[in-house]
C-alpha cells in the first residue's frame, strides 16, 4: 500500500461509532479518536449538569486546541533558543578561527 492511499478505520467516540477515512495507518487513527473520546468524557465530568454532545465536542476541542497552541508555544521558544545557541557557537568558531 503506498502512502497516498486512504485506510478505513472504526472508531467510537462519546457512544458513537464512526468510519473515518484518511492517510494514516489505522493504530493513528484509532489513537487519535481514544483522545478525543478521553477529552470529552473529562468534559462532561467537570461540568456541573448534563451537556449536549454538541456542547461538550466544541469543550473538548477548545481544550485540544489549547494544549496544541501551549505545545507550538514551547516548541517555537526551544526552536528560537536553539538557533540563539547556533549562532553564538558559529561567532565563537568564527573568532577562534581568526585568533589562530
Amino acid at each position: 500500500m503506498t502512502d497516498d492511499q486512504d485506510n478505513l478505520a472504526r472508531v467510537s467516540i462519546f457512544g458513537h461509532e464512526y468510519t473515518v477515512k484518511a492517510q494514516a495507518d489505522e493504530t493513528y487513527i484509532a489513537d487519535v479518536a481514544q483522545y478525543v473520546d478521553q477529552k470529552m468524557r473529562e468534559i462532561e465530568k467537570e461540568l456541573p449538569s448534563s451537556q449536549s454532545t454538541t456542547r461538550i465536542a466544541i469543550l473538548a476541542a477548545m481544550s485540544v486546541t489549547d494544549d496544541y497552541f501551549a505545545e507550538k508555544r514551547q516548541r517555537n521558544q526551544i526552536v528560537s533558543e536553539v538557533e540563539e545557541k547556533a549562532s553564538s557557537l558559529v561567532e565563537f568558531i568564527d573568532e577562534s578561527l581568526v585568533l589562530n
